[in-house]
C-alpha cells in the first residue's frame, strides 16, 4: 500500500485593499496561512557508496514537448547516463511521425514524435518531462498531466507555474483539485519548477536564509534587461504601451497568482504566518527611441517596469520578490541593476547578511538559452527524488539536494 496523500492547508481569510494610481500603485492581496501540518519525514539512512553509483539504473523519461525548453532537454537526456528517452510526445500535428532528432536540431534518434497519450503510458516511463505550454492553456495542460498522474506516472513540469506552491489562495481550485484527485487516483506525484517564480526565487534563497542565524528580510530579485526577448510583453508587463494602459500582470490579483507563490512558500520554511500579501508597480516612461529585437520602444511609451510582491510579517514587508525588466541598458537608470549583466540576485539582511547573483550563460549564443535550459534540468534532475516522494505534491521545501548526479562526465 502506498502512503496516504499529505493534508493540504487551508487559506486564511482573503483581505483585499488598495490605492492606485497611473504610474505606481500598492495592493493588498489575501495570503495562505503558513503551516502545513505535513509530519516530518526522517531522513534514510545512510547507504554504502556502491549503492548510490555502481547499481544505479537509469530513469526511463518520457519528454512532452519539443518547443525552446524541451528540445534543449532532449539534446542533454540524449547523452545523460542517469536518464533514457524512450518517448517523445507533441500536440503539433505538424511535428507528429517525425524524428525527434529532426524537430531538435539533432541527428536521428530513432525515436518518433508522437500525440498518442495512451502510447506514451504503455511505454511505462518512470516518469513525464512536461515542457508544454505556460499557464494561459490551463485546461490543456491539467487535462493531459492529470491522464498520466492517473496512469501512476510522476509527472515534473515547467508550464502551470501557479503549482510552484499549490496551496496559495490566490490558485483556482479548478486548477488545484483536478491534479490531487489524478494524484490519489494513480498514486503518483507532481512536482512544477521555474526559474521565476521557481529556484531562483525559493531554493536560491531559502538555501542562503539556512546560512544565517537571523533574518530580518529576504529579497529575490530578477534584474533582465528584455532587448532581445520576442514574448508577449506588451500585454503581459506593458512594456512599449502608453503608461495609461494597464497590462495583464499589472492586475494584482493576476500578479500574486503568476509570481507570488515562492513568497508563502519561503513563509512556510520559515515558520511564519505572513500578515498578508501587498503588491506595487512601477513604470519608467522612455523620451526616446530604444531598439529592440520587436522593434522601436516609441518616445512616450513604457520602456521599463518594476514591481515587488511582498510578504509582509509584523507589519513589515519581510519576504520581497521583485522584477526590474528594461529594454536597453540605460532604462530606468535609478532601478536596481545587478553587478553582472541579465541575473537573478538573492539579498538577505541578516546574521550574516548574504548577497547572491546568478547569470546564465550559453554557448549557443543565445542570452536566454542559459537560464531557460537551466529551467528545464532542474525538472528533469528531480526525476529520482519525485519518484522516493509520497503521492501529491511536490515542492522544493519536499526535495533533497539535487546535486547533478551523472553530470560529470
Amino acid at each position: 500500500m502506498g502512503r496516504p496523500l499529505p493534508p493540504r492547508p487551508g487559506p486564511a481569510p482573503r483581505r483585499n485593499a488598495g490605492r492606485r494610481g497611473l504610474i505606481g500603485r500598492r495592493t493588498r492581496i489575501g495570503c495562505t496561512a503558513a503551516g502545513s501540518g505535513a509530519e516530518l519525514r526522517r531522513p534514510g539512512a545512510w547507504r554504502e557508496p556502491s549503492t548510490c553509483w555502481r547499481n544505479r539504473v537509469s530513469k526511463r523519461v518520457v519528454v512532452w514537448g519539443t518547443g525552446f525548453v524541451g528540445k534543449m532537454v532532449i539534446a542533454e537526456v540524449l547523452q545523460h547516463p542517469e536518464f533514457e528517452l524512450v518517448g517523445v510526445g507533441v500536440s503539433n500535428l505538424e511535428k507528429v511521425g517525425r524524428d525527434v532528432g529532426e524537430l531538435c536540431g539533432l541527428g536521428p534518434t530513432g525515436i518518433i514524435a508522437t500525440d498518442d497519450v495512451e502510447g506514451l503510458i504503455a511505454l511505462a516511463p518512470d516518469a513525464v518531462a512536461h515542457y508544454g505550454p505556460t499557464a494561459a492553456h490551463a485546461d490543456d495542460n491539467i487535462s493531459l498531466i492529470g491522464r498520466f498522474l492517473r496512469a501512476g506516472i510522476d509527472v515534473v513540469s515547467t508550464a502551470m507555474t501557479p503549482w510552484v506552491w499549490p496551496w496559495a489562495s490566490s490558485n483556482p481550485p479548478n486548477w488545484i483539485e483536478p491534479i490531487e484527485r489524478a494524484c490519489a487516483d494513480g498514486r503518483a506525484s507532481c512536482f512544477t519548477t521555474g526559474i521565476d517564480p521557481g529556484f531562483a526565487n525559493d531554493l536560491f534563497p531559502m538555501t542562503l536564509m539556512g546560512l544565517c542565524g537571523e533574518v530580518r528580510s529576504v529579497r529575490a530579485l530578477e534584474l533582465l534587461d528584455y532587448a532581445s526577448y520576442t514574448g508577449d510583453y506588451e500585454t503581459e508587463m506593458g512594456i512599449g504601451r502608453p503608461p495609461e494602459e494597464t497590462s495583464t500582470l499589472e492586475i494584482p490579483e493576476i500578479l500574486v497568482m503568476a509570481w507570488g507563490g515562492t513568497v508563502p512558500m519561503i513563509a512556510e520554511a520559515a515558520g511564519i504566518e505572513l500578515d498578508d500579501i501587498t503588491t506595487t508597480w512601477e513604470k519608467w516612461v522612455t523620451d526616446k527611441a530604444i531598439p529592440s529585437a520587436k522593434g522601436v520602444i516609441e518616445p512616450g511609451n513604457v520602456a521599463a517596469i518594476r514591481f515587488q510582491i511582498h510578504g509582509n510579517y509584523r507589519g513589515e514587508p519581510r519576504i520581497v520578490l521583485e522584477h526590474v525588466n528594461r529594454i536597453g541598458p540605460d532604462a530606468a537608470p535609478d532601478w536596481p541593476r545587478g553587478n553582472t549583466p541579465e541575473c537573478y540576485r538573492v539579498e538577505i539582511d541578516g546574521s550574516p547578511t548574504i548577497i547572491q547573483e546568478t547569470a546564465f550563460r550559453s554557448t549557443a549564443g543565445d542570452p536566454v538559452a542559459g537560464g531557460c535550459l537551466a529551467t528545464g534540468l532542474r525538472a528533469l534532475n528531480a526525476i529520482p527524488a519525485v519518484n522516493a516522494s509520497p503521492p501529491g505534491w511536490v515542492t522544493a521545501l519536499d526535495l533533497p539536494l539535487i546535486a547533478g548526479r551523472g553530470s560529470i562526465r
